[in-house]
């Protein structure tokens, strides 16, 4: 990925909380057939000394050759992204010699990815990744409110992948080359509601 100094993010736990806030991971590998891809949710687990920049956990309908695939393995997550427009900069009315741009925060996570076929572990990933997601729920859904044999069935037709993360680069463009001022209109351009406005807008 091409890093200019000004973009580059490093700190372990910003790029952690961008891949627990945005799961769905783009899954690259290499093979005999050439380039592909898969989307996955993952979970990121904390650093070991095999994967010292964490671990990412998650799992594959059994039909999917990918958890064959034991081998290196980039996985992508994508944060927030917005469209800037020239109009928010101070420069636009001065002398007009500005240019729309996009900003975006993401992370790249490397590592050898390997299967692991093995009924317990994946469930109790299963239950972690249920009670994570249904928290949001009025009521939220349990693996156990499935019957246990239905339960056995779909474990049966998945495997898990585990993905120990030996790289790890996180680039936010958010308008670091931008004046305060320009920060602040590009903050209230996007709206408060707008995931890229905090990312943006200047320090107090």
């Amino acid at each position: 990925m091409y890093q200019p100094a000004l973009f580059e993010e490093s700190r372990l736990d910003v790029l952690h909380a961008l891949i627990d806030a945005h799961p769905l991971g783009a899954v690259v590998t290499h093979g005999a057939a050439g380039l592909g891809a898969d989307h996955i949710p993952f979970e990121v687990g904390a650093p070991t000394a095999e994967a010292p920049f964490g671990v990412l956990r998650g799992h594959v309908a059994r039909a999917n050759p990918l958890w064959r695939h034991e081998a290196d393995t980039l996985v992508l997550f994508q944060g927030a992204q917005a469209y800037i427009t020239p109009a928010w900069y101070e420069e636009k009315a001065r002398t007009g010699k500005v240019v729309p741009t996009y900003n975006y925060a993401v992370v790249h996570g490397y590592g050898r990815l390997r299967a692991i076929d093995d009924p317990q572990w994946l469930l109790a990933m299963l239950e972690r990744l249920t009670a994570r997601h249904e928290a949001a729920q009025a009521a939220p859904w349990r693996v156990d409110d499935a019957p246990p044999d239905f339960i056995a069935k779909t474990l049966a037709a998945i495997v898990g992948i585990e993905i120990p993360l030996t790289r790890i680069e996180g680039k936010w463009k958010t308008s670091q080359n931008r004046s305060a001022r320009d920060k602040r209109s590009i903050a209230a351009g996007l709206g408060a509601d707008h995931p890229m406005a905090p990312l943006v807008r200047p320090a107090m």
